[in-house]
């Protein structure tokens, strides 16, 4: 069986920062991609607000420039998906896909969180093209322009309340005839003139063309009609479920499944195995964000081996 001395599992912004960290350090890492290289800033488009970039790059673009970096210095990259592994022991296992079937010394799980959709085959057509997981990343590009927020938490209703900062309308939908955030964020988006409440609203469908989308049908519960409103984007807030399946038997998680690590660090509670990017990141869940903990969790790691 191969053992590894450092092995990433994941490859967005964490993963790879982790691994040109680790690799300048002559820590040999691999990294296992999983299903979707280069994680969810492959979704979007335009990403705007990461240093180093004032022109702006696409999502897929700026990981390739990070894939490279961390080839670069050394990291094996290998495609594939993580299924299985056993932290009670040392070496741990980690199996997977054919061909992943591994002992490490340590690991950095930077596998991220995938953002909840409704389902809808319109939404899938149009992510990255005014269907958008993420206000922060993407309100930018609709400055002026109308919008919609789908969700009645506090997340939905912070993101409702950014986007009307930047959007001439914002519609937030909820299905059900009240907000489950909290009282204050609630009085917040109630007391902004520009988003408009649709409660006991359901989608239907998202609405485009080619170039993008122009607007979402929607079902009103209450008198049993569909409405059709006119749109720009259309924003899922609706939570996140981290990738974090197959380690949850042995590290400690929160009840959405958050791996937990110790405040100012990447070390979860098993001694070599460390955690970085929105996999235990329930609040910031950006780019900039991962990539720092992804350099913290490679230095916690090399303090971590040389002191065995």
């Amino acid at each position: 069986m191969e053992k590894i001395k450092c092995l990433i599992i994941g490859s967005g912004p964490a993963a790879y920062t982790a691994a040109i960290y680790a690799a300048r350090a002559n820590m040999n890492p691999v990294i296992i991609e999983g299903l979707q290289p280069g994680g969810q800033l492959t979704t979007t488009t335009d990403v705007e607000n990461f240093p180093g970039y004032p022109e702006g790059i696409t999502g897929t673009a700026m990981m390739e420039d990070l894939k490279k970096q961390a080839e670069r210095f050394g990291t094996e990259v290998r495609w594939g998906l993580v299924t299985e592994a056993d932290f009670n022991q040392k070496p741990f296992k980690i199996k997977g896909d054919p061909g992943i079937d591994l002992e490490a010394d340590t690991v950095i799980i930077a596998t991220g969180a995938t953002a909840k959709y409704l389902g809808m085959e319109s939404e899938e057509n149009f992510k990255g093209r005014g269907v958008s997981a993420c206000a922060t990343c993407d309100g930018f590009f609709y400055k002026g322009k109308d919008v919609a927020v789908v969700g009645g938490g506090d997340s939905a209703a912070e993101e409702a309340h950014y986007l009307a900062g930047l959007a001439k309308k914002v519609y937030l939908i909820i299905r059900k005839d009240y907000m489950r955030a909290s009282k204050v964020m609630v009085e917040r988006v109630e007391k902004t003139e520009n988003i408009e409440i649709l409660y006991r609203h359901t989608t239907k469908e998202v609405l485009g063309d080619d170039m993008g989308v122009t607007g979402a049908l929607l079902h009103n519960e209450e008198i049993g009609e569909d409405v059709k409103i006119d749109i720009d984007g259309f924003f899922l807030a609706i939570g996140h479920t981290p990738n974090s399946g197959p380690f949850k038997d042995y590290l400690d998680t929160d009840e959405v499944g958050y791996i937990k690590t110790i405040p100012g660090t990447s070390k979860t509670n098993v001694p070599g195995i460390f955690a970085c990017g929105d996999v235990q990141d329930s609040i910031y869940r950006q780019a900039i964000t991962a990539a720092g903990s992804g350099c913290k969790a490679a230095l916690d790691v090399e303090k971590y081996l040389a002191a065995q």
